[in-house]
């Protein structure tokens, strides 16, 4: 089972928030670059999953759910 990280995540929101993530892109080379991409395009997929996953979670068993037809 995989561990929740909650302080991993306010972690990542501050590094791109403080315009750090930024800087360290414009510095890297070509490589770390794609490395940065590929690891915001993965986390954006994930969110994504946590979205859909939340909604299953706040909504199975309930009358509304029932309307949507939340599994």
């Amino acid at each position: 089972m995989a561990a929740l990280h909650l302080k991993y995540l306010q972690e990542l929101e501050e590094y791109m928030t403080s315009g750090h993530m930024q800087e360290d892109f414009e510095c890297s080379p070509e490589e770390r670059r794609l490395e940065m991409l590929e690891f915001l395009e993965t986390l954006m997929d994930v969110a994504e999953v946590a979205d859909e996953t939340a909604t299953k979670l706040i909504f199975k068993n309930s009358q509304l759910g029932a309307l949507t037809g939340t599994k």
